[in-house]
């Protein structure tokens, strides 16, 4: 059996500070219940109702889940030390993917032990709290309820319209009509990071605009790109106009689906 690591992971603290506050409770840092690998530095950080485990070892950073009666061996993410800004990329990992897991599996027991009304509260409790995160920037989000669950829809400064909808038991979905702009500062938020991948020159004004600032948007067709993966942020951006010439306030319609509530609070900023 392992032992409690000795020293505090250095990049817990940072880490915590990069993951927002929910239900009023910020994440803490707290020594590690069990040591994961012998010697390393590792603690455990919580915001009352999920925890990460963060072990430092040889140079590299691992985020482990830490569930009850569970105990952790694979990680969910894992970034050399010496990369750029890895504090970061942990942070951008466990907001797009770690997190809206264990919220999926917190849901499922809230399901099973206190039925769906419970279930329906919980998501929509969330949506609430990026609502108040809105307005708290300045914007005025009304509530609408539709067929497919309760949303959020609001202007920008720009013009463009977005709505939010709690769909899915722990994510959100986001839908956007205005300018292409408008997009520029939530996209880097729900892409993963590049993979090298070099734009070229196929295309149409239109799929490079994008392909060319984002390499990580893949074109569907000369008027439609997408992104993501099933179980992670995904979406498609789409215009209607001449795709022969493209610009900052060229028209676009958006779709993003299974955005973590986490996610959405880090990135309110960008849907002004």
């Amino acid at each position: 059996m392992s032992v409690p690591a000795i020293t505090h992971a250095q990049a817990a603290a940072p880490l915590a500070a990069l993951l927002p506050t929910r239900r009023g409770i910020p994440w803490q840092v707290k020594p590690a219940e069990y040591g994961i690998r012998p010697n390393a530095a590792m603690s455990r950080i919580t915001d009352g109702f999920r925890s990460l485990i963060v072990v430092e070892e040889a140079g590299v950073i691992e985020v482990y889940a830490n569930r009850p009666n569970d105990y952790a061996v694979t990680p969910e993410s894992r970034v050399d030390a010496a990369g750029p800004d890895p504090v970061a990329a942990l942070a951008a990992h466990v907001l797009r993917h770690t997190l809206p897991l264990l919220d999926a599996e917190r849901a499922a027991e809230t399901l099973r032990t206190a039925g769906p009304e419970q279930a329906r509260t919980d998501r929509v409790n969330a949506l609430t709290e990026v609502g108040f995160a809105l307005i708290d920037h300045g914007a005025h989000p009304a509530s609408t309820v539709r067929l497919d669950g309760e949303g959020l829809e609001w202007t920008t400064t720009r013009g463009g319209q977005w709505w939010m909808q709690a769909i899915h038991p722990t994510t959100l979905d986001l839908g956007y009509c205005g300018p292409v702009s408008g997009l520029y500062g939530l996209l880097p938020a729900l892409l993963t990071p590049a993979d090298g991948h070099a734009p070229t020159d196929a295309g149409t004004a239109f799929t490079r605009h994008l392909t060319d600032r984002f390499p990580q948007i893949r074109p569907l067709n000369d008027d439609e790109v997408e992104f993501g993966k099933f179980q992670q942020p995904h979406g498609w951006i789409a215009t209607s106009t001449d795709t022969s010439t493209c610009g900052d306030d060229t028209p676009v319609v958006a779709q993003f689906s299974r955005v973590g509530p986490d996610l959405m609070l880090t990135a309110v900023s960008h849907l002004l």
